[in-house]
């Protein structure tokens, strides 16, 4: 990866004590930001950990010093440096005075996509979870210039912060070929983005930090208007966009639905339930866990969907190794409390709830011997190569066989495994269960291995 950095400019406008130590300290290549509070020390914050730059205390000529060479703060108390990514922002005290200063290192990292960058070429819509500070903005960047530049797309940011693209007219070449439209207000961003769809004709809209309602619902506009999203958000996962109503919009939006009793009784769950209201705005999410390790959720609609059921899915997790490969793992993912009340009592699940049904009815009975023996597969219509590659990113232990009458379980295509009656009679003698999936692809029979293992 290359790393533009342009540290000297940010350094330059720093009281000279600061500067100074800054300049020798043998570290300053992993800092992230500089605190500067009036009557205490000013403190560095590298990615090792805090540390003290002086026994001197800041006065308000040292604040005054930098707050005089950077540009004016805006009305989100955010200043920013020529031609450079660093970020200044302000604290003020009741006479609306600045008594503090945090100075954030801005880089620009040329390759941090490298762990999505099919996700991009498909075309999707993507939103990007993470907590603060954990890169999400050095993603998005990078993002647009791979939109742009390589891929040859029409590319307009919304830059509310001055973020993205750098505090000047001139955006920083960081952004690549893309175009950038600066938001006056932070509460008008969402009348910008709709404005950068009606008047510039883009193919990918990119937005930092979508946090409001109105923000929500104009990135839904977008999005019903064909244009591709590039998004971020704070948040953990997904489950933190459920609980967090302003935003729920971005993945659907959720309601409370009220059954029948047969029905709430052919699902196995309470009469009030959980659903999606409407199709996400975003088809793709990506949680930054860390700096190089990513979680991913290839169709945000069925991941939001089993959430809500309460049922277990299995999400994608991606890692940049040390000599720059990704190595892809899947794991499930577990539900909380939340959704408690959607949990199914029944161990057949329909079509329209997974994407496998259950053939046999003897499953509910010999779920527990299952989970007693070693499971031993018999496959019908799937590649054993495809099934034994899904066997080992899942790293468990499982036997596959072409004896039915040594399996313990059956899977197949669904639509084969409905025409033959002669398989069905043999499992229902031997007390085998029957899984059958609609594709044959790996995500869906890692899917169904999970089920069945837990």
């Amino acid at each position: 990866m290359t790393i533009d950095e342009d540290l000297h400019k940010l350094l330059e406008n720093l009281p000279v004590f600061v500067k100074n130590h800054l300049y020798k300290h043998t570290h300053k290549e992993k800092l992230m930001e500089i605190v500067m509070d009036l009557g205490r020390r000013p403190e560095a914050r590298f990615t090792t950990g805090p540390e003290y730059l002086s026994q001197k205390i800041i006065s308000w000529q040292d604040l005054e010093y930098t707050t005089k060479r950077i540009s004016k703060f805006s009305n989100d108390n955010r200043a920013g440096i020529e031609r450079t990514l660093h970020r200044i922002s302000c604290i003020r005290n009741r006479q609306f005075l600045i008594n503090g200063l945090t100075c954030r290192v801005g880089r620009a990292i040329f390759g941090t996509i490298c762990l999505a960058r099919d996700l991009l070429e498909s075309g999707h819509s993507i939103l990007i979870l993470g907590k603060p500070g954990v890169g999400k903005t050095t993603i998005i960047r990078e993002i647009a210039r791979v939109l742009s530049d390589e891929m040859e797309k029409r590319v307009i940011i919304v830059d509310t912060s001055n973020e993205i693209a750098g505090d000047s007219d001139v955006p920083h070449p960081g952004i690549g070929r893309a175009r950038r439209m600066q938001v006056a207000q932070t509460d008008l961003q969402h009348q910008v983005m709709i404005e950068a769809v009606e008047n510039h004709m883009p193919q990918v809209i990119i937005i930092d930090e979508i946090g409001t309602e109105l923000e929500a619902l104009a990135a839904r506009t977008i999005a019903e208007k064909g244009v591709q999203l590039v998004g971020t958000t704070h948040g953990n996962c997904l489950e933190n966009l459920i609980k967090n109503p302003p935003l729920a919009d971005l993945i659907g939006g959720i309601q409370y639905v009220t059954l029948s009793d047969d029905e709430a009784k052919r699902r196995g769950t309470q009469k009030s339930i959980l659903e999606r209201k409407a199709y996400p705005a975003f088809q793709i999410a990506i949680e930054i866990n860390e700096q190089n390790s990513w979680t991913i959720h290839e169709n945000v609609k069925e991941s939001i969907d089993l959430l809500l059921r309460g049922n277990f899915a299995t999400t994608q997790v991606r890692q940049l190794t040390r000599s720059e490969k990704t190595m892809i793992r899947y794991r499930p993912l577990q539900t909380q409390t939340l959704f408690k009340n959607s949990h199914t009592a029944n161990t057949s699940i329909s079509s329209t709830q997974q994407s496998w049904v259950t053939v046999n009815y003897e499953t509910d009975i010999h779920s527990n011997h299952l989970k007693q023996k070693k499971l031993v597969i018999y496959s019908y219509c799937l590649s054993y190569n495809l099934i034994k590659e899904v066997i080992a990113k899942l790293e468990i232990d499982i036997l596959l066989t072409k004896e039915i009458k040594k399996a313990s379980v059956i899977i197949g295509l669904k639509k084969h495994l409905q025409q033959n009656r002669k398989l069905q009679k043999i499992a229902k003698q031997r007390n085998i269960p029957i899984y059958g999936i609609n594709r044959s692809s790996i995500y869906q029979i890692a899917k169904l291995i999970q089920f069945i293992m837990l």
